[in-house]
């Protein structure tokens, strides 16, 4: 795929964040920090918003950049599609589970697997 062949944004609405501090050996994460992150994020029971444009991740108020390891996958037996990365927000390393039960989560599947082999080919 050329790189010319992605180059808008993709915007959906995530059921389920889970964002956590990775690798194990990164900077540690205050407690204030895992709290707001938890709070914004993890134990959020809204649909937050996710946006996605050339090598950038933005989850609600979190822009998360240097992405790497990025997975994108439906689970057998589900009707969802669920995006798996590392990045940073602000000064902190992160592992990220978005997962989104949308109606047309395989036009967003898809939609991320182009993004995916154009920005990160080697994951």
């Amino acid at each position: 795929m050329s790189k010319n062949t992605f180059n808008s944004e993709i915007i959906f609405y995530a059921d389920k964040i889970h964002v956590h501090r990775w690798p194990m050996d990164s900077t540690i994460w205050s407690e204030s920090v895992e709290k707001r992150v938890d709070q914004d994020l993890n134990k959020h029971s809204k649909k937050i918003k996710v946006k996605i444009k050339d090598s950038q991740i933005k989850i609600d108020n979190y822009d998360f950049d240097k992405i790497k390891k990025v997975g994108v996958t439906i689970p057998l037996f589900k009707k969802e599609t669920t995006m798996v990365f590392e990045g940073q927000f602000e000064d902190y390393l992160a592992h990220i589970h978005i997962t989104t039960k949308t109606s047309n989560f395989l036009e967003i599947f898809n939609k991320l697997m182009s993004w995916k082999n154009q920005h990160f080919s080697d994951c």
